[in-house]
């Protein structure tokens, strides 16, 4: 049975920026595009669902997450969140990816690889990192040894998880980014320069700050994963 990638979009508030990215995915993809409107769509067949969603500062997160169907929301699918008015990807837009060197998803880390192959696109990692609790004990900040010695292990979690990656994908251009922020600040900011923001989310859960952030403050599609983690 041949996959598809399913739109869904609410009659209320069609969204053309949604369909329309929908079906250049599908071109990339070589398999046909569903849109569904109004009526919760069944996701068996879906490779990933594609749906609208308003955008700007005013704009809460969480609210758009009740927006969506239930259907949408559990199923356990690739979910792409394409903002009101998103621009056709220029050609020199980069796949952002955010993960977690401690605790990877395969599935998620594998979903941002095929991305990028498939547009020929760099694929920017980032991990983030926090100064350990025992940080706080120094009494005259941090010295640079010290946070040098922390960021070197940082660095070699991220390549060590995304070596058998690189190997799998030799095409794909990888800039690997290990940066002192929080994961939603980090992507937030990268996003500006993206075509596509992958992150993942742990199924049944709600979105976390990271995707309320993204959709609040990225002008670009997110795609939400579903996160299966690497024991």
């Amino acid at each position: 049975m041949q996959r598809v990638i399913l739109t869904w979009t609410d009659p209320s508030a069609p969204s053309p920026s949604a369909v329309d990215w929908a079906e250049r995915e599908a071109r990339l993809h070589g398999v046909p595009v569903r849109v569904v409107q109004g009526s919760p769509p069944d996701p068996g067949r879906a490779k990933m669902i594609v749906c609208g969603v308003p955008h700007g500062a005013r704009t809460a997160g969480a609210e758009t997450g009740s927006r969506l169907p239930a259907a949408v929301r559990a199923a356990d699918r690739p979910l792409v969140l394409v903002p009101d008015g998103t621009a056709p990807p220029r050609p020199s837009g980069q796949v952002v990816l955010g993960t977690d060197a401690r605790h990877p998803a395969d599935d998620v880390i594998a979903f941002a690889f095929d991305s990028a192959r498939r547009r020929d696109a760099l694929l920017h990692v980032v991990h983030t990192w926090s100064l350990p609790s025992c940080a706080a004990e120094w009494p005259f900040g941090v010295p640079e040894r010290e946070r040098a010695a922390w960021e070197d292990h940082e660095v070699q979690l991220l390549a060590d998880v995304l070596r058998p990656w690189r190997e799998r994908y030799p095409h794909v251009p990888v800039y690997e980014d290990v940066t002192l922020l929080t994961p939603a600040r980090a992507l937030a900011h990268h996003a500006e320069r993206a075509s596509l923001v992958v992150v993942g989310a742990d199924p049944g859960t709600g979105w976390g700050e990271v995707v309320r952030t993204l959709l609040r403050e990225a002008a670009c599609p997110v795609a939400v994963v579903p996160a299966r983690r690497t024991p």
